[in-house]
């Protein structure tokens, strides 16, 4: 039964957009459909406070313009600024900051026309192995998207081990699952010579808090 599902979920993949079947393999058409399903749902955002520029990734979790991304990235006082997958830029504002401190946070811009929302996973379900991708905006390259696996959960810190590339200003961005879904929010990496590289751990924070923010939140529609 397994093999039969997994074999129409290939299939699906594969004839979504055609040519995926014709010219990339089974990975690829993965990789190459699930960037441009969710890659128009993530923007860019620039957090300015005095001299110091704070660069960072977020995903449209609401149609009207709410964008979820690390609190990391944006202090209480900044000027904020997000350009969008189309490149508009708009002036942005903090919706929401809850008190729990797990490095969320809501901003809101007021766009010109409704923004395509991401569409959020389970990450109770997730098992070490599986395939993941991260998209966003590291050193300000806008778009970038890397691969790897869910390399260990630690429920003890309730965070998810990836090494797909992890770099600055990834934060806030997505960690997405082979069906599109956000199963993560990318949030830090590990690096004891503190030259903000990556070696392969990086860490996202699982997608079901975002979804209790946005329960405690409650007000996007």
């Amino acid at each position: 039964m397994k093999k039969i599902i997994v074999a129409i979920f290939m299939s699906f993949l594969l004839g979504y957009g055609g040519a995926y079947a014709v010219n990339y393999s089974q990975d690829e058409a993965i990789n190459v459909t699930v960037y441009e399903k969710i890659n128009p749902s993530i923007v860019f955002i620039e957090a300015i406070t005095g001299n110091e520029v704070s660069t960072g990734t977020g995903i449209v979790v609401g149609k009207h313009g709410e964008i979820l991304t690390s609190s990391h990235v944006v202090e209480d006082d900044a000027d904020i600024e997000v350009t969008t997958f189309k490149g508009e830029v708009y002036k942005g504002s903090i919706l929401y900051k809850p008190e729990n401190k797990n490095d969320l946070i809501l901003i809101k811009i007021k766009p010109k026309k409704q923004l395509p929302v991401v569409k959020l996973g389970d990450s109770a379900e997730l098992k070490v192995g599986q395939k993941v991708l991260a998209i966003g905006n590291p050193f300000g390259f806008s778009g970038t998207l890397t691969t790897g696996i869910i390399s260990r959960i630690d429920y003890q810190r309730n965070k998810i081990q990836t090494d797909a590339a992890i770099n600055p200003g990834n934060s806030g961005g997505p960690i997405v699952n082979a069906n599109g879904e956000v199963i993560g929010i990318s949030q830090s990496i590990y690096n004891p010579d503190n030259n903000h590289s990556n070696i392969g751990i990086g860490f996202a924070i699982p997608v079901n808090d975002v979804k209790q923010l946005l329960t405690a939140y409650g007000k996007i529609k």
